[in-house]
């Protein structure tokens, strides 16, 4: 649907409760309502009550461009807009054609920086304008057997990472975000897999690392929608101790995935940042020595 919209802006405090860590910044919202992918444990789907693909175009830019603005001008330190928060960033940019404009307009902006995060390989419009330091290309990578289970419609674990590889070629900054880590049979090998592919092909600035995390409602939705695929998802033996209220891993599995992927990193780089998304005070202190608190995924430094 082509419409409007008064809030291409919203502000995200970093409070999840009292034991989530995370950091503040604001999330640019100009598709609403949901997503063209299928991704079995899609936050957005909870948020909006649905699995659908019913999709809002907001095409009102000019007063996207204010209200960008306007954050900036209330701000006095650097300002971070989030565009993949509460849409892939690049699933539907061959349509809107919205990152010809962005890439752009955020290069003359001393203090504000665009982060786009994305599950696809949509990449044509972002090769075809200038890069700037001031936007973030990031990727949500998986492993490869849990992109064929669980993000049906979105570009390949391959298409992804050779997208990167150009968009740094382009000149672009370039993140990596594994998450959601799913626990699997085989995980320590898909997962070894994954990164050996996109840290021998690509360099990017950082890398986040978050686990599974879903509220149980979330899951009653998923099986309605999904049924075998997503009761798959949720017989993993998810426990609730986190202020956000969602179901996590326990925290003994939760190390374990990461101290594994940490070291798998560090085995090809060992200067490149690692963050970690939306973890526990617990996880933070466990691995406080080979994180990094306030370089993550969503935040410009």
């Amino acid at each position: 649907m082509i419409g409007q919209t008064t809030s291409f802006v919203g502000h995200f405090d970093g409070r999840l409760g009292s034991n989530i860590r995370c950091c503040p910044y604001y999330k640019l919202v100009p598709v609403s309502n949901g997503c063209p992918y299928y991704c079995t444990y899609c936050y957005l789907a909870f948020v909006y009550r649905k699995y659908a693909p019913f999709i809002k175009i907001n095409i009102n830019y000019d007063a996207m461009f204010r209200q960008i603005r306007r954050t900036l001008a209330c701000s006095r330190s650097q300002v971070s807009f989030n565009m993949g928060e509460m849409l892939d960033s690049l699933a539907l940019d061959h349509i809107t054609n919205i990152t010809t404009m962005l890439v752009p307009f955020f290069s003359g902006l001393s203090r504000a920086y665009l982060m786009l995060l994305t599950k696809s390989s949509n990449i044509e419009n972002l090769l075809a304008v200038k890069p700037n330091d001031h936007t973030v290309v990031s990727w949500s990578l998986n492993a490869q057997q849990m992109i064929e289970q669980h993000e049906l419609g979105t570009a390949s674990l391959s298409e992804r990472i050779d997208a990167a590889k150009l968009c740094q070629g382009h000149g672009y900054r370039i993140r990596f975000r594994i998450d959601p880590g799913i626990l699997f049979p085989d995980w320590r090998a898909g997962y070894a897999d994954l990164i050996q592919r996109a840290l021998t092909t690509t360099r990017p600035e950082n890398i986040t690392l978050g686990m599974l995390r879903v509220l149980p409602g979330h899951l009653r939705l998923a099986a309605q929608a999904y049924g075998d695929r997503a009761r798959k998802l949720c017989r993993n033996s998810l426990v609730s101790r986190a202020s956000d209220g969602k179901l996590r891993y326990p925290p003994k599995e939760r190390l374990e995935f990461y101290t594994f992927l940490i070291d798998v990193i560090r085995s090809f780089d060992r200067s490149i940042s690692i963050g970690l998304c939306r973890e526990t005070p617990e996880i933070w202190n466990a691995l406080r020595n080979r994180c990094e608190l306030n370089k993550c995924n969503c935040v410009i430094w």
